[in-house]
Parts: C-alpha cells; sequence; structure tokens
C-alpha cells in the first residue's frame, strides 16, 4: 500500500513550518486571506522551508482575480494552488462552476509545473440536504490534479469558501468519490487525532488533512487560527500510520486468504 499522505494547514510562518515538518507531515498548507494583502513574506519562506525539506506546500488564495492570482503565484511558487469555491446555494443546489474551471485550465497553461487541488462539499453525516458533491467533482476532475472533500454546512464559515467547519463530512459519500475519483482524494473536514484512524480505515483516501483540529485552543477551549497544537499534529501523524499500517495489513491478509 503506498504510503497515505498527511496535510496539515494553516501553517503562516517559517517556524511552525520547520515543526510541523519533524513531525513527519508530507504536505503543508497555507492561506492567503485577501486580493489586498495577497504578499505575506512569511508564508513565502514558509513554502522555502517545505521545498528545501522536499515537502509539497499548497496554497489557498481566498480570491479569484487572475491578475492578481497569477502575481501570487510567480511570487510564492507554490507546489499546489488549492481552490475551495463554493458552488452550492443555502439549500444545495449548484451554482455556475465553469468560470472557475476555465480558471484553473488558465493556470495550467500558465503554470504547468505548479499542481492544482479543488475542494468538493460533502454534507455531514446527519444532514438530509441533497449536495451535488459528484456533479461538482465531474466538472472539475479533467483540470484538477486532486480533490479534497471538505463539510459543507450550508452557511459556511467563510462566505463563498467551503472548510473550516470543524465538523466531519460524511464518510461513506467520501469513500463513495474515492472510488469513483481518477484522481487522488484528499480527506478533510473535522479530522482530529481522535477520528482520523476511523476516518482513514473507513474512507482509504490518498491523504488526510487537519486545520482545526489540529489547532492550539484558546482560553474558552476554541480553535485558534493559524496556530497549531505540535502534541495535536504529532498525535495526527501516528494515528494515521496505524490507519495505514492496518490497511496494509488487512489488504495483504485478503490477498492470502484468495490465493
Amino acid at each position: 500500500m503506498t504510503r497515505i499522505k498527511v496535510q496539515i494547514y494553516e501553517i503562516q510562518d517559517p517556524s511552525e513550518a520547520e515543526e510541523v515538518i519533524e513531525l513527519g507531515v508530507d504536505r503543508i498548507g497555507s492561506v492567503i486571506l485577501s486580493e489586498e494583502n495577497w504578499k505575506v513574506p512569511a508564508v513565502r519562506e514558509a513554502i522555502l522551508v517545505s521545498r528545501e525539506a522536499r515537502v509539497k506546500h499548497s496554497l489557498i488564495p481566498l480570491f479569484n482575480a487572475k491578475g492578481v492570482l497569477f502575481q501570487a503565484i510567480e511570487y510564492y511558487q507554490p507546489d499546489i494552488i488549492h481552490f475551495c469555491e463554493s458552488f452550492t446555494c443555502d439549500d444545495g443546489r449548484m451554482i455556475d462552476c465553469e468560470p472557475s474551471v476555465e480558471l484553473q485550465i488558465c493556470v495550467k497553461e500558465r503554470f504547468p509545473e505548479i499542481e492544482i487541488m479543488r475542494s468538493v462539499p460533502i454534507a455531514t453525516p446527519e444532514s438530509r440536504q441533497r449536495v451535488p458533491t459528484f456533479e461538482i467533482a465531474g466538472r472539475f476532475e479533467a483540470v484538477s490534479d486532486y480533490f479534497l472533500t471538505d463539510t459543507w454546512l450550508g452557511s459556511e464559515p467563510v462566505e463563498g469558501y467551503i472548510g473550516i467547519t470543524g465538523r466531519t463530512c460524511d464518510w461513506t459519500e467520501a469513500e463513495r468519490l474515492v472510488g469513483s475519483s481518477s484522481i487522488p482524494v484528499i480527506l478533510a473536514g473535522g479530522l482530529s487525532p481522535a477520528n482520523v484512524y476511523e476516518a482513514v480505515t473507513a474512507v482509504k483516501p490518498f491523504g488526510a488533512d487537519s486545520c482545526t483540529g489540529t489547532n492550539a485552543l484558546d482560553g474558552s477551549q476554541r480553535p485558534v487560527r493559524f496556530k497549531k497544537d505540535c502534541r495535536k499534529v504529532r498525535a495526527f501523524v501516528k494515528e494515521v500510520r496505524r490507519a495505514e499500517k492496518d490497511l496494509s495489513n488487512a489488504s495483504g491478509q485478503c490477498i492470502k486468504n484468495h490465493k
């Protein structure tokens, strides 16, 4: 079995990048919060740290103006550009995504060396709302290198984008996406050291991503954005590796039983 990638968001400075790399993280993600303040030297330094360690670094731009986006890509030179716009109304109806498809085509033509990751929404396990997960995946599959599942709530924490909900998505639907997709799928959405083993063994994704679930907590026990808890990151990596080992053993046993 191939190694399951451990991806950790949101790493915004080089010292934290160094810390999580030492803990065994395979991929690091950073976020650019606005079009107006797109140039953040600390994030660029974090990407350089990842490059020196041969760890892939992805970058989420919370804007899609082509001119500024191209400037940002040239400035940061990430391994992966990660798009996470929402393509649903609050009631789950799909909205037009063709401009974003075209934008990804333009990015790939201008920067063929950079991979593209696209977030795909999946509802929570208890939700009865239909979400067009597979329709959205179908539109972006040919113009993306990876999918990342994330939890759809209808009303998202960052308007217009999916993610950082701290809630798990429906792993049954995520497993269906893994099985039907021609590109690798990274599982995200409320993953933490407490549930990532169960999630990975259920979904069998290419990778497991954590943001909120590995953040430090404030005095009210609420996650602090852009600040990781290294103990949680270490435990997250350990649980992914445990799941990876058990899946490999189960696969080997299955082959043995069929001989």
